[in-house]
């Protein structure tokens, strides 16, 4: 099939390069020609594991088309995927739309024929209908369908998940354009059949709702967490024991940080906004952002406290920035919150990422990066695991820091504290 994806970020690029290596022939659209033209140098924006040399594969077999001509890409295609970003309007709560809807706009002038214009930009519930409006010249002609697909990617994990979904989910009530997409995604639902089709606005309330249920769970084992601390329990026992129960589920709850990313924190303060203006009380889903607001100066004042409040002048390490691993993502990581909190108040910060230096801290005075492990860590008065990379899971603390009274505040439990009081290592975990 020949598909057009507008929008080159993470979502739009992942699906697109997706598609292609699944033998369709996409344009992946971007109005910036720089980003167009170092995409066809084969340079890639974004960290995202195996993506670079999927997009040369497919680039050379001539399945992969990056243009900044939305009207050429337009007429070369017949289904449309709409895939720029939604952030949180400056301000407020909601989901800023301007570019969705600037999309929209210059679809309306070169849709002639049939096209299936699609949503997989993250969008609340009735935005569908918002541009059936714009496009309805098109939708009374019939040569358009408009159509709900949100994306389920995890950072790092992307194409994996893409090629091996938990669900897709499509929302029409058109019977020709299902019939297509479900024919389009065939290839990665035959496996598992999880082929879902509902209404427009179905679809794009669960994207909202499974990103809020995820938070959630985050918030509500960190919380968990914080009693574990004061009962001497461990947080890893807990997390077992009730992720064992299939009713729950194991997964996202481990204890750590505040959540963080591009889906998340944005979503949940969306879903708020929307259920506002459809005098809904989402009083859950807003105490996991008081919460989770919450944790950051929680684990800053946990830092203070391992350092008896003696912050002045300590060197303190950052092993890891970004909100998760494998990506280089920094948005709303807690780091943006603790690094510069703890640099005022007097501490000396050295961080290492595997995904490079960070902007976010440029202007910051005694805040550097280090090119390795070893430099960062070398006669540091605190390490802090902030990110859970592999390169940070076998380390050998006491050589690193070339330190006798070694401090580690683990903040993902990577490390096993018996080891650590064996080693005579001082450890901090989360929720232990």
């Amino acid at each position: 099939m020949k598909l057009c994806m507008i929008g080159t970020g993470y979502v739009g690029l992942v699906s697109g390069v997706c598609f292609s290596d699944l033998g369709n022939t996409v344009y992946c659209v971007d109005k910036n020609k720089e980003k167009i033209k170092s995409l066809n140098k084969g340079h890639i924006p974004i960290y995202e594991p195996g993506l670079e040399e999927m997009v040369k594969r497919n680039y050379k077999q001539k399945r992969l088309i990056f243009t900044s001509d939305l009207k050429y890409a337009v007429e070369k295609t017949d289904i449309i995927f709409i895939c720029v970003g939604t952030p949180t309007k400056r301000g407020g709560n909601s989901a800023d739309l301007k570019y969705v809807f600037q999309v929209v706009n210059q679809l309306k002038k070169y849709i002639k024929k049939y096209k299936i214009v699609i949503t997989k930009s993250t969008v609340p519930v009735t935005t569908g209908d918002r541009i059936e409006k714009i496009l309805k010249k098109q939708k009374l002609k019939k040569i358009v369908d408009i159509v709900s697909n949100p994306e389920f990617l995890r950072e790092g994990e992307a194409i994996r998940d893409f090629i091996s979904p938990d669900r897709v989910i499509i929302g029409t009530d058109s019977v020709k354009a299902n019939r297509i997409l479900k024919s389009l995604y065939l290839p990665i639902i035959k496996k598992t059949s999880r082929y879902f089709n509902t209404s427009r606005r179905g679809a794009e309330l669960i994207k909202y709702a499974s990103n809020a249920f995820l938070a959630t769970k985050i918030s509500y084992i960190n919380e968990i967490a914080n009693l574990c601390e004061k009962t001497g329990v461990d947080i890893k026992d807990i997390s077992y024991g009730i992720g064992s129960d299939q009713r729950i589920g194991e997964r996202f709850l481990r204890a750590g940080p505040a959540y963080g990313g591009s889906c998340f924190p944005k979503d949940t303060r969306a879903l708020i906004d929307t259920a506002k203006l459809f005098k809904t009380n989402l009083s859950i889903v807003k105490s996991v952002i008081k919460s989770n607001d919450y944790r950051k100066l929680l684990l800053t004042h946990k830092v203070n406290k391992i350092l008896k409040n003696k912050i002045k002048n300590k060197t303190i390490t950052f092993l890891g920035v970004t909100f998760k691993p494998n990506t280089d993502d920094m948005r709303e990581a807690s780091s943006l919150f603790m690094i510069p909190k703890l640099n005022k108040n007097g501490a000396k910060i050295r961080y290492f990422d595997p995904s490079g230096k960070k902007n976010d801290f440029e202007n910051l005075k005694n805040v550097n990066f280090c090119k390795d492990i070893s430099s960062a860590c070398y006669k540091s008065d605190l390490i802090i695991i902030h990110t859970e990379w592999n390169e940070f899971k076998l380390l050998n603390f006491k050589k690193l820091t070339k330190k006798r009274n070694c401090i580690i505040f683990d903040m993902r439990n990577i490390y096993s504290p018996i080891k650590m009081r064996r080693e005579k290592i001082k450890y901090f975990g989360i929720g232990r």
